[in-house]
Formats: structure tokens, C-alpha cells, sequence
């Protein structure tokens, strides 16, 4: 996988390649899984338009699949410069022959070389986001993260220097104190928290790696598509440019690029084939059970499963996109659960896990 370094002059080293890519998937969450270059997936057109929040009534009318079987050629991990927000490039090829029962698989990727880290990612509070205040550090995530503190001191204290996704250098004042003593980062953490725009919701990414390399990155909270600020879409193409690509990209067999930014939506519209292909062996059928993985509010690197049950199956938009599978799914969640998480009315099949031993009524 590629990934692009704002502000460097000289290409990464395997360290800093390992840090970088560790440091973007913790701010991307920890539900998001991305291709390999040379795997073969599936692009699902509607997805990415939930991603842009495209007006149906905008759309121009291609004739364009539902799906398109695709190769990936590359995949560039980015941070936008204006929000800090992650973004995937990610350079897609339509396969010459668009017959998933024929497609000739890629071969294995050979694994990357492995680096010792350690990190840790808190949900900030609405003290931590005061500029007149600073950063709370649990004690545990202090004692493995950060460099010992020299105990002998009376107030014992130490500066941290650590770069974001763009190359940005950042300076910390670590101290120890009060009663009970507590963790906190002071000096520079009101710069942070302001050039940043951090409100509370948003977490504050740290990452150490095996030579003592110090990294900070920023998981901006996920807010609904209706909610979204001018700033987090100010790069994105016009709706009809996103249907336009592909569909050229379609007839013509060549290469299109799209933007997946993964705290924006969580509409996966690249599905790897594998993962497709065995949802598409399993009979959903109303009142079968299953289960679904969500971001956790508790334990901010965990996720958690909500239980449901399908209730109806049938297109999502079935005048432009017939027969699709996307979000062709009406669930129902269970009553005796409850999360802050805005749980969807509608999923793909390959978003979620059949309970095949249960069933229930509607």
C-alpha cells in the first residue's frame, strides 16, 4: 500500500512508513478495512454517493451497474491539510469481463515487516477541549506510552515532540502533579486543541514506535451526513462528477481514482470480492437473526455487536438502482439494547453476521 507524506523532502523510511500507516488507521477507527493494491473488489456506486451526499434529484441518468468488479492498481493514505481529517486514495481498474463467477483471483500479498508500537486513543472531555486547561492522561496509557518521567524530581516533568500526518511537528509539557497526582499534557496542548478545532467527542491519538519515535493524530467524531460542516466537504467533487468517472471509467476499461474518507460516512463502497461473494451464499430471509459490529463509545480502539433482525428485503432506490443489494436490507434492532450510535434502518448483506441458528417473529 502507498501512502503520501505532506511536507517531506526525502522518502519515508520503513520505520516511519509503519508509524504513519499505524498512526492513519487509528484515526480512521477501528472498524475500517481497506484493499491491497492488486485485490480485486467490488465498487458500489450508491455507496459513494452517500459518502457526498448527492441529491437523488441532481443525478444524471448513466447507465451505470450497481456494482463493477475492479482491480486495485493503488491505495494512497492521505489527512486533508484544512481538517485533518484521513482520507483513502484509492485507484480502481474495471475488469475487462464483469463475471464474478469467472474473475481470476490475485495473488497472496506478502506480509510487511512488523515494528513494535505502543498508542492509545481517549475520547476528549469537555475539560481536555478548555484552552484554558489540558490533556487528562490515564495512567496506564502514561506509563506505556510515554517516556519514564524522572521521579526524583519534585514535580517531575519531560517534553514530548511528536509529529502529525502532515509532518507537523508538536510540542507537549508532560508533568506529574496534584493530589491525587495526575498525568497531564500542558504546555502546547492549547495550541493543539485550537489549530486542530477539537470539540469534545473528537479523540486524541498517541503513538510511540520501537526507537522512540512519537506520533499524534486526531479521530474526529463521526457525525451524521445531515450534520456535516462546510469544512469537512470543501475537496469533494460535485455529485454528478462521482457517477460521470465511474461511468467512464465503465465503458471505457480505464483507470478512475476515488476519495473514501472513513469518519465522513461509514458507507464502505469497496467491498473486497471474497467478503461479498460469501454473503451473496446466504439466504437472508425475514426474521432471520443477526448481528452487526459498530464503533464502541466505551472502549474508544474496541467495537461492539448489536443483535437485529430482518424485516424486509427490497431495493433502496429502485428506479435508478434496480436489484441492487445495497442497503437492501430493512432491519429491526432489538429494544434491550441501547447506544449512542445512530443504528441504520437498512444494511448489505455483507455487513453483517447471520445468527443461521436463530430465528424470531417480527
Amino acid at each position: 500500500m502507498a501512502m503520501e507524506f505532506q511536507n517531506s523532502p526525502t522518502p519515508p523510511t520503513e520505520s516511519e512508513t509503519a508509524l504513519y500507516t499505524a498512526l492513519w488507521h487509528a484515526c480512521a477507527g477501528p472498524l475500517l478495512t481497506l484493499p491491497e493494491a492488486a485485490q480485486l473488489v467490488f465498487y458500489f456506486p450508491q455507496g459513494h454517493l452517500q459518502q457526498v451526499e448527492a441529491s437523488k434529484n441532481q443525478l444524471p441518468r448513466f447507465n451505470l451497474p450497481w456494482k463493477i468488479l475492479c482491480r486495485v492498481i493503488n491505495v494512497q493514505l492521505k489527512a486533508d491539510p484544512d481538517t485533518d481529517g484521513v482520507c483513502a486514495q484509492v485507484t480502481l481498474l474495471p475488469e475487462p469481463v464483469q463475471d464474478e463467477n469467472g474473475a481470476e483471483m490475485e495473488l497472496p500479498i506478502p506480509p510487511l515487516p512488523e515494528f513494535r508500537l505502543v498508542s492509545f486513543c481517549k475520547t476528549l472531555t469537555p475539560s481536555d477541549t478548555s484552552i484554558d486547561g489540558g490533556f487528562s492522561v490515564p495512567k496506564r496509557h502514561a506509563h506505556q506510552c510515554f517516556p519514564p518521567l524522572d521521579m526524583s524530581m519534585q514535580n517531575p516533568k519531560q517534553e514530548l515532540v511528536a509529529k502529525d500526518l502532515l509532518g507537523n511537528e508538536w510540542r507537549f509539557e508532560h508533568v506529574l502533579k496534584g493530589q491525587p497526582r495526575r498525568h497531564l499534557l500542558i504546555g502546547g496542548w492549547r495550541d493543539f486543541v485550537v489549530s486542530k478545532r477539537l470539540v469534545v467527542g473528537d479523540a486524541f491519538v498517541f503513538l510511540r514506535g520501537e526507537n522512540g519515535e512519537l506520533r499524534v493524530g486526531v479521530r474526529r467524531a463521526m457525525r451524521p451526513n445531515g450534520n456535516a460542516t462546510s469544512s469537512t466537504n470543501s475537496s469533494d467533487p460535485i455529485p454528478p462528477d462521482v457517477i460521470a468517472n465511474a461511468w467512464r471509467a465503465y465503458t471505457t476499461r480505464t483507470l478512475f481514482t476515488i476519495y473514501y474518507k472513513p469518519r465522513r460516512c461509514p458507507a464502505e463502497f469497496i467491498v473486497p470480492f471474497d467478503r461479498f461473494m460469501e454473503s451473496m451464499n446466504i439466504n437472508y430471509s425475514i426474521g432471520i437473526r443477526f448481528q452487526m459490529r459498530f464503533e464502541s463509545k466505551e472502549a474508544i480502539d474496541l467495537d461492539q455487536k448489536f443483535n437485529g433482525t430482518v424485516i424486509g428485503i427490497e431495493d433502496a432506490d429502485p428506479i435508478r438502482w434496480m436489484d441492487s443489494k445495497w442497503r437492501c436490507l430493512k432491519v429491526k434492532w432489538d429494544q434491550n439494547k441501547t447506544s449512542d450510535a445512530a443504528l441504520p434502518e437498512r444494511v448489505s448483506p455483507w455487513q453483517i453476521e447471520p445468527d443461521m441458528a436463530a430465528t424470531g417473529p417480527v
